[in-house]
């Protein structure tokens, strides 16, 4: 008995194995089938400031996701509509939403490296580190999962996006299908902090009411290993504009006399945080506590802080937490964009009128953005400034010594869940029967996604599936996915659909 028993495990081995090479082989196989309707999807223009060009993204969504037996609903906002599809089984345990962002960042195509942003570009990298463009056709042949495809939103997020919708088909290869109802929600506003989204869940509460929200987005740990991320910074914003002379003014004939506004706004800025880069508003961090054992989750993802550091190019960090994801678990300020005259070849000897900030806080499950806004309003105030809503008037400007204007919005919040949870076992599960091994788990990733919304109106546990390389160029020209990560992500996602509830 003993013997026969040795023998059924050895005749497993390579059954298992056989299973695993078929999912290799099948998701490749759809990945490749996907990449003419990734490029279809990749050529169209994706900046929510453009409605026209995102109702074009709308119309392929539905023809998509109704070519793969879903119905499709757009579900209606001030400005352009989130799109809900949804697929039912027989017999179903759960439903699983899954949300997709399909808008992009702007941008401009004299910085990329290429023809348009918008005409996917295949490219490989030579000895010397260069990325030279090859026939996108080659992906059809003996493809290299080391290339890349370059184009606006290849990572954010309409690559996770299409290997999603391949898995599908990959799925109906195998004849199989999820013990669970699909519910996707296509967000086509992600870029511009989903504005409408908050209203629109509880509007269409019924219409999304599901079991446990997935979301198809960000990417890997930097060791490009198997990644679950359980939880994420929500975000709110500022914009702070400091005022000097009603127009800009020539700097040898009122300089040492008219006050330059950008000076201001660069102390303002600077006492913001110390050199360590805390930031030194008092109460900022208030309500951030790390148990020993939340820190002993931390240190359970294989970073290397070397390696981190030589990635970003810099030879010391911030002191926000002891390592890399010991400071993802505290708000941050950041100071997203500057303006006040001209540099460079336009530079000009004037003192500007005005200078501008932009400002974004990351926001962690303790944060409450109405009071660390108010900790940046309270301390511009005390710096002797008086805050106006718009241009000051004539009034204003000989009455005050210091102006600024500030405005604020809150995007959405941050979200959390146990790694314990339902959902996170079960896709841990899932990654594991595909890769062989656990996945990497974050408990917090750095980015923000509208996620908070679903969590908090529906009441439902959310957990990220990120899948591409993390040096994607992400917001930045040249985004690119590597096309290992595009078809790992058809592997993830196909597993995923076939791992039952």
């Amino acid at each position: 008995m003993k013997y026969f028993l040795v023998a059924l495990t050895f005749l497993a081995f390579p059954l298992l194995a056989q299973k695993e090479l078929d999912l290799n082989a099948i998701s490749k196989k759809h990945a490749v089938g996907s990449f003419k309707e990734l490029y279809e999807l990749l050529s169209l223009s994706n900046d929510a400031h453009h409605p026209d060009d995102i109702e074009k993204n709308v119309q392929w969504c539905e023809q998509a996701f109704a070519k793969r037996s879903f119905t499709t609903q757009r579900l209606a906002t001030p400005t352009v509509p989130l799109l809900l599809a949804e697929r039912k089984v027989k017999n179903a345990k759960k439903t699983v939403l899954i949300y997709l962002q399909i808008d992009g960042q702007p941008t401009n195509p004299a910085q990329w490296d290429q023809e348009s942003p918008w005409k996917p570009t295949l490219k490989e990298k030579d000895e010397t580190g260069k990325w030279n463009t090859i026939a996108y056709e080659r992906l059809y042949e003996d493809l290299n999962r080391d290339w890349r495809i370059f184009a606006r939103s290849t990572s954010d997020a309409k690559g996770p996006a299409m290997a999603f919708i391949a898995s599908l088909d990959a799925l109906k290869k195998l004849k199989s299908e999820p013990n669970y109802n699909i519910k996707v929600i296509m967000d086509f506003e992600e870029e511009l902090g989903s504005p409408n989204l908050p209203a629109a869940v509880t509007n269409y509460k019924n219409e999304l009411r599901a079991d446990m929200l997935i979301i198809y987005d960000g990417p890997r740990h930097v060791s490009n290993e198997p990644t679950l991320s359980f939880g994420a910074r929500g975000i709110c914003e500022i914009t702070l504009t400091t005022f000097g002379p009603r127009a800009p003014m020539h700097s040898g004939n009122y300089g040492n006399y008219t006050p330059n506004p950008a000076l201001r706004l660069s102390k303002l800025l600077a006492g913001m945080k110390d050199d360590d880069g805390r930031v030194t508003l008092p109460g900022f961090y208030d309500g951030v506590v790390l148990t020993e054992e939340e820190k002993k989750i931390l240190k359970q993802v294989p970073d290397d802080e070397n390696e981190i550091r030589k990635f970003l190019g810099i030879a010391e960090p911030d002191k926000v937490g002891t390592s890399f994801q010991e400071s993802l678990q505290y708000p941050s300020l950041n100071i997203r964009g500057l303006d006040a005259l001209f540099i460079g070849s336009e530079a000009r000897t004037l003192i500007p009128a005005k200078a501008t900030a932009e400002i974004d806080i990351r926001l962690v499950p303790s944060s409450d953005p109405d009071r660390l806004i108010g900790l940046v309003k309270k301390y511009v105030q005390e710096q002797g400034y008086q805050l106006v809503d718009k241009e000051p008037t004539e009034t204003e400007r000989m009455k005050y010594a210091k102006i600024a204007s500030f405005h604020s919005s809150i995007s959405y919040g941050a979200f959390q869940t146990p790694f314990n949870s339902e959902t996170g076992i079960w896709l841990s599960k899932a990654i594991l029967k595909a890769f062989g091994k656990e996945p990497i788990k974050v408990r917090t990733a750095g980015g923000s996604i509208p996620i908070s919304p679903f969590v908090i109106t529906l009441g439902i546990p959310a957990v990220a599936v990120p899948t591409v390389n993390a040096d994607n160029n992400q917001h930045a020209e040249n985004e690119n996915i590597r096309v290992g990560n595009y078809i790992d992500a058809v592997k993830t996602f196909l597993a995923i659909l076939m791992e039952k509830l």
